[in-house]
């Protein structure tokens, strides 16, 4: 195994980590790259990993041996090996990267929160320093992988016993045509809750999803995004 010199700067990386057959394979990957990665919004490996390189001991420098990867992957290429370790492999950020990450995130769900959330005692909005307070003594934690849209409806679940707190919920009818019908689904279950779902004889995909209404236009933005625009869509119902 032969070190690579790294600049002290780059001793702390970003890595997702394989253990197989009791030996130790990482890469050095780019953390907001991973995360696209991780919900298949990009595909090439080589957009990940900062290295085209398998480490036994990244933050050492210390290449896997060639060896051992052939014994154990029946391969030394390091992209086919690279794809095995992000795909199966645990991801460990630095600590500095999610602290700031957590922090952004926290921010948005925040915003989020103050944007849509009312007390139903009064049907007004929550204070910010109420809801952050809230946040505080439920404990809330967030999933690295994951976007702050993404946590909004289990959080108001754990904010209800402290903080008396609903969202506007509108169900909506979407229909996406066959082009983009495949990619439109992990958007859909991103902001809401699939209600049902059928596939036309055409291709297209006709779908009823809940969504808190203020995430109504960011869920639109990304559709639209993903379909230039060609997504049709109605409102069903609305409810608090």
């Amino acid at each position: 195994m032969k070190p690579i010199a790294f600049d002290r700067e780059k001793l702390t990386v970003n890595l997702a980590k394989l253990k197989k057959g009791g030996e130790n394979f990482e890469v050095i990957i780019n953390p907001d790259r991973i995360i696209e990665y991780k919900k298949k919004k990009i595909e090439d490996v080589r957009e990940v990993i900062m290295y085209e390189k398998i480490f036994y001991d990244a933050k050492k420098g210390l290449e896997a041996s060639h060896d051992h990867m052939v014994t154990l992957f029946e391969t030394a290429d390091p992209i086919k090996v690279a794809k095995i370790i992000l795909e199966d492999g645990e991801i460990q950020f630095t600590q500095e990267y999610r602290e700031q990450k957590r922090k952004e995130k926290f921010n948005k769900i925040t915003d989020i929160l103050v944007r849509n959330a009312v007390d139903p005692r009064t049907n007004l909005p929550h204070p910010r320093t109420r809801i952050e307070a809230a946040l505080e003594e439920a404990k809330i934690k967030v999933d690295d992988l994951k976007d702050a849209e993404d946590h909004i409806q289990d959080i108001v679940h754990k904010l209800m016993p402290i903080l008396p707190i609903k969202f506007s919920i509108k169900e909506l009818q979407i229909r996406i045509m066959p082009l983009y019908a495949s990619k439109a689904h992990p958007i859909v279950t991103r902001y809401g809750k699939l209600m049902s779902d059928n596939w036309q004889s055409d291709g297209s995909w006709v779908c009823n999803v809940e969504i808190p209404a203020g995430l109504q236009h960011d869920f639109f933005d990304a559709l639209n995004k993903l379909t230039h625009g060609s997504v049709e869509s109605k409102v069903i119902r609305e409810r608090s």
